[in-house]
């Protein structure tokens, strides 16, 4: 008999659910993965079944589970997609509406129309939650549904219903109706939290028609969130972690200094820069955010988001059918001397930060009749790099210029894709042994409150780069390739705009855009 604990991720994605087990060192013991359905019912609509991911996150931690003895698991860690939202009944635990998945926009006349009815109202809101008025966050895609579900804001005003993101609904679950609770990390993504009070903020609640009674308890990331019941995996286990997945990803990063950052590219890619005790005010349409709380004391962050990276890998394997696997990717972007003059603007769900633009559609530019698969693969993998730098621009407009950026995420285990993102940023990007961090940070999260690490520095040890990538790229090219994706992201914002290409080098934006 070893006396090696284990800690338990739960790691709840947009696309797929796993679960993995590590040990006290952080390697991966045991790790167990399942996809499920997207659902798109209107354009610019994304949903999830919630009982999809209830089902595929107990199936997921059942076989992880079974390849370790359970006696030693310790603890469990949940990380998850963040803003998405679940609205379910109190006493059956039933959810009364699909989860309505950050990606979606439906609220987007919505958000227009708050900030018409009051030019200051998004200062004060932003001033508050650290966030903007965008459909990407949880408190209108709360309203729409207590709206458009018959009797909901009633049982809801009643306190028949509660609310929460991705994390409480599986604690809820996990709990058998138990706990009804989340962390500050995910408090902080749904427009409703004031992220200086480290509390639910009541004005916040009246302005986007959210009862604050639907809300869950807010913890600690590191904190005791409930017992899983024994019937679920063979045994009360307790969960003892709990954070937004790109916080997790840079808890499990690291990044516990200020002036750290991270960078992961999953479905999203999503940048955190670590700013330490102070909640700065980005000038440039950054959000601030939490990004992590223990013992009561918040560390603040930065953040960037851009809404499609993998998700455009998706596309053109489950839209296009260019692409069997993802893993094709990295030999056909490879295979080309160029990009062509091939740019992908992939704003399938608007445009992210900094643009804040919900009505921007993808648009893709410079096609010739020898345009082919691989120019699209390339263009779709560039898009996430020029995406990239558009943050990383605005962060150094706010003051702040990253001399490396340790990234994660399924995306940076292709070689070609982290050495064109070190040549477009311009700084070095380091790649972490392990790349699933954002599971990794849950675990750490859970095995800090469960005393298996003492503390950060503790954790730190953990920590060891696997690659670095450091810019090769001619800069004359550079600046070509950055001024040729400027004019085509402008350009994807307006559906009449047209761009001229010559000989693959950009020429002209047509002045007439509609």
């Amino acid at each position: 008999m070893t006396d090696t604990r284990y800690i338990l991720a739960i790691d709840q994605g947009t696309t797929s659910s796993r679960a993995i087990v590590f040990d006290e060192s952080g390697h991966s013991v045991s790790v167990a993965q399942q996809e499920f359905p997207q659902h798109f019912p209107n354009n610019g609509w994304v949903e999830h079944d919630p009982e999809d991911l209830w089902d595929t996150v107990v199936a997921v931690c059942k076989e992880a589970l079974s390849r370790v003895d359970i006696k030693q698991v310790a603890a469990i860690g949940i990380t998850n997609q963040r803003e998405t939202t679940v609205v379910w009944d109190r006493k059956t635990g039933k959810p009364v509406y699909n989860a309505i998945v950050w990606q979606d926009r439906r609220t987007a006349s919505l958000c227009h129309d708050l900030k018409k009815s009051d030019p200051k109202l998004e200062d004060d809101v932003n001033a508050r939650s650290g966030l903007l008025i965008d459909p990407y966050f949880s408190a209108t895609k709360v309203a729409w549904i207590l709206d458009h579900v018959s009797g909901a804001r009633a049982r809801a005003e009643q306190g028949d219903l509660a609310f929460g993101t991705v994390d409480s609904f599986l604690l809820w679950r996990l709990t058998g109706g138990k706990s009804h609770a989340t962390d500050a990390t995910n408090a902080a993504r749904t427009n409703l939290f004031n992220i200086r009070e480290n509390d639910w903020d009541d004005h916040l609640c009246d302005i986007f028609r959210v009862p604050r009674n639907m809300l869950p308890d807010v913890r600690d990331c590191a904190a005791d969130f409930g017992m899983v019941d024994a019937d679920l995996f063979g045994r009360e286990i307790p969960v003892l972690g709990m954070a937004g997945d790109q916080q997790a990803a840079a808890f499990g990063q690291c990044c516990f200094e200020p002036g750290d950052i991270k960078s992961t590219y999953g479905t999203g890619c999503f940048v955190i820069l670590n700013t330490g005790d102070e909640a700065i005010t980005s000038q440039h349409r950054l959000l601030t955010t939490v990004g992590y709380r223990l013992n009561g004391k918040t560390s603040y962050a930065i953040e960037g988001a851009i809404f499609v990276a993998g998700a455009a890998v998706q596309w053109l394997r489950d839209g296009l059918g260019i692409i069997k696997s993802a893993a094709e990717t990295e030999g056909l972007a490879k295979s080309l001397d160029g990009n062509h003059g091939v740019y992908l603007v992939p704003a399938f769900t608007g445009l992210g930060a900094p643009y804040w633009d919900p009505d921007a559609r993808g648009a893709i530019f410079g096609l010739t009749r020898d345009t082919g698969p691989r120019e699209f693969v390339r263009a779709a993998l560039e898009s996430v790099c020029y995406q990239t730098f558009d943050l990383f621009e605005a962060m150094a407009a706010d003051g702040v210029s990253p001399k490396a950026v340790r990234v994660d995420g399924g995306m940076v285990n292709n070689d070609w894709m982290c050495q064109m993102l070190s040549d477009v940023l311009g700084i070095d990007v380091e790649r972490p042994k392990v790349t699933e961090t954002t599971a990794l940070g849950a675990a750490y999260l859970a095995g800090l409150q469960a005393g298996i690490y003492r503390d950060l520095d503790h954790i730190a040890q953990n920590w060891h780069m696997d690659a670095r990538y450091s810019p090769a790229i001619e800069p004359r090219r550079r600046v070509d390739l950055l001024a040729g994706w400027l004019l085509c992201r402008k350009a994807g914002k307006y559906p009449k705009c047209f761009v001229l290409f010559q000989d693959g080098v950009i020429g002209t934006v047509l002045s007439f855009c509609g």
